[in-house]
């Protein structure tokens, strides 16, 4: 049976959410792909934990049970992880601590699975190249609205046609605050609920201002599509500045707002953008609720796919140990 290493770099939520369920999944991977699974090390920006033998527990290990100093790129490579899982924070104007993470896995002939989005958004063309040249794997379902089968959607299921559009309620945050919204909610009080819930970061404005749709629609355009997009390219709008007259309006007119990230696909190439849409109550998208994701897309050959999903953390971990497995069945 062969031994895979795991490492998880970032370790809050969706860390240990991933954690949780490598453990709960051991007896699967044995049984279906011969894989003696093992988390052997995790580590925070600060602190951290290895055990070469695995961690043990289900629920293993938690924050207070990691060792200062036991971070960074010497301490990951030192752990001789098979696959580097990186769940850190966004960084997308620097690549953060998780750019940094993702090369040195990849250079050192690891696997790497990416669910934070700054390493991609900064570099996804270079960290394809070297994962190429080490032949292993890069994977980012994660990143790229996490249960939401939009990568491999475009990439895989989709090969034998030409998408010609693609949209998609991609940002859990800010679907959940146009709902309570509707509802008769404060924009205020709603983006302190989606706090509350976990949903929404401390300072909200990566998610409210449109960020966060911005880039997962880039990382599609650019991984999926073969577009050179960058944030220049896209327009982009967030859900900060309505007020109770506008949410009057759309429910006077029976419609449904949604922020929607788009891509469109032409002669003259890929666009895409980020815009607040209303929908008809014909359309699914009117129909996704608070906790939900969706996508569309139009092709020429399979006509229009429409995909739902449910979001949080363990939906996002989930999306990585599918790439995972993923890895598993090709090697």
């Amino acid at each position: 049976m062969q031994r895979w290493n795991i490492a998880i770099t970032g370790f809050g939520t969706v860390g240990r959410a991933v954690a949780e369920l490598l453990w709960q999944r051991r007896s699967q991977y044995a049984e279906r792909y011969g894989a003696d699974v093992r988390l052997t090390a995790v580590c925070t920006s600060r602190a951290g934990l290895y055990a070469s033998e695995g961690l043990a527990g289900p629920y293993a290990p938690a924050r207070q049970d990691l060792q200062a100093g036991l971070t960074g790129i010497e301490f990951i490579e030192s752990t001789n992880a098979s696959v580097v899982i990186d769940a850190g924070p966004t960084d997308f104007v620097t690549g953060g601590p998780a750019y940094q993470y993702m090369r040195s896995a990849l250079a050192h002939d690891r696997h790497a699975i990416a669910i934070s989005k700054g390493a991609l958004i900064f570099d996804l063309k270079g960290l394809r190249v070297l994962a190429g040249q080490h032949n292993v794997a890069l994977k980012f379902s994660g990143a790229t609205a996490a249960s939401l089968p939009t990568l491999d959607l475009l990439e895989h299921n989709l090969a034998g046609c030409r998408v010609l559009k693609v949209e998609g309620i991609l940002t859990a945050t800010t679907n959940f605050v146009l709902n309570r919204m509707m509802q008769g909610h404060d924009l205020a009080d709603c983006v302190a609920e989606a706090q509350r819930l976990g949903m929404a970061e401390p300072d909200p404005r990566f998610d409210m201002e449109g960020w966060d749709t911005t880039c997962k629609i880039m990382l599609l355009a650019n991984a999926a599509l073969g577009a050179d997009l960058t944030f220049d390219d896209i327009e982009r709008e967030g859900i900060d500045n309505i007020t109770r007259g506008d949410i009057e309006s759309w429910k006077a007119a029976g419609v449904v707002p949604k922020l929607v990230g788009e891509i469109v696909v032409s002669e003259r190439g890929v666009t895409a953008g980020v815009r607040l849409r209303t929908y008809a109550q014909d359309h699914p998208f009117a129909h996704i609720d608070a906790k939900m994701k969706a996508i569309r897309v139009e092709t020429d050959a399979m006509g229009e796919v429409v995909a739902i999903c449910k979001a949080g953390p363990l939906a996002t971990a989930a999306s990585a140990l599918k790439d995972f497995e993923h890895i598993l069945m090709q090697r």
